[in-house]
């Protein structure tokens, strides 16, 4: 005999019931799944959460919390699974009859879930999705309207640093972040959580040579102006912001390296008390992009 809980959740080992309704001529449908142990093959990205690296590799990504998992769903990015306690299950069924594949959904019991790494911080609700082909600084620039606004990453090791990025990226209408080689990937599971899923809306680079992609956009008009917090005498309100540029990022504890900061058309500083050294990435970069887009007349 079946036994199913009280959404239709198979569990392990019982065929599987589909979810199936149809939205404008289209099938879709999702398989929720009643587990005791992560003992599954498709469990592996659930299970090895601290191997951010592995999951990279695989073109992969976890998403982790009620916000960034909602989001995952609405966006075009690929969904493979979701791990979720039954109580999001019916709340969350819209979005999932919504999407286009088919979700492998996993339902667990909270004494479960709570075995997981990071528990408190998204309450059981995780998905992975997959990290789709990304467009190229070409294909970007060409598709932009101007005054073009871009941000690039330098040495930022941290992932909640470079999520925070992300996110700030998206909330100043930056077109498109540009990762250096030296940066950790924004789709670690840390950064999408920091990124607030704004990582789903936002177009990125991942680049394998920051400085040939500077180089690249000064050849095309697009100045880079490095965000560097120790210049003598020109701030951020004297920097010229009003055409195309593309504002230079770097880590809190080195900054902008010297070859990167060769390449800038300038460098500009955020004014603040010699007791302060600088400020972290995601406050520098609300405050670099807030400007631009006060001079713009958007603010």
């Amino acid at each position: 005999m079946r036994r199913y809980g009280s959404h239709g959740c198979r569990r392990a080992g019982d065929s599987a019931p589909y979810y199936q309704r149809r939205v404008q001529g289209r099938s879709h449908m999702y398989r929720p799944q009643r587990i005791e142990s992560f003992d599954l093959p498709e469990l592996q990205p659930y299970r090895t959460m601290r191997r951010q690296h592995e999951h990279r590799e695989r073109g992969i990504f976890v998403a982790e919390g009620e916000k960034v998992v909602r989001r995952l769903l609405e966006s075009k990015f690929g969904v493979v699974s979701m791990l979720l306690p039954e109580k999001w299950l019916l709340e969350l069924e819209p979005l999932l009859q919504a999407r286009p594949e088919q979700v492998q959904v996993f339902v667990a019991d909270k004494a479960l879930l709570e075995t997981l790494t990071g528990f408190s911080m998204y309450q059981g609700l995780l998905a992975v999705g997959k990290v789709p082909a990304m467009p190229t600084l070409a294909e970007i620039v060409a598709r932009s309207r101007q005054p073009r606004l871009l941000a690039a990453a330098d040495g930022l090791s941290s992932a909640e640093n470079l999520g925070a990025l992300v996110r700030n990226c998206a909330a100043f209408s930056a077109q498109a972040l540009i990762v250096g080689e030296t940066c950790s990937s924004p789709f670690l599971r840390r950064a999408v959580r920091s990124s607030m899923g704004t990582i789903f809306q936002m177009p990125i680079v991942e680049t394998t040579s920051l400085l040939q992609a500077l180089r690249d956009l000064r050849e095309g008009g697009i100045r880079c102006i490095a965000a560097h917090p120790h210049v003598a005498g020109r701030t951020l309100s004297q920097s010229n912001f009003t055409g195309d540029c593309c504002v230079v990022f770097g880590s809190e504890g080195y900054g902008i390296s010297p070859a990167v900061l060769a390449v800038c058309a300038e460098a500009a500083a955020i004014p603040m008390p010699e007791t302060v050294d600088s400020l972290n990435v995601g406050s520098a970069a609300a405050v670099f992009l807030y400007e631009a887009n006060r001079q713009r007349g958007r603010m």
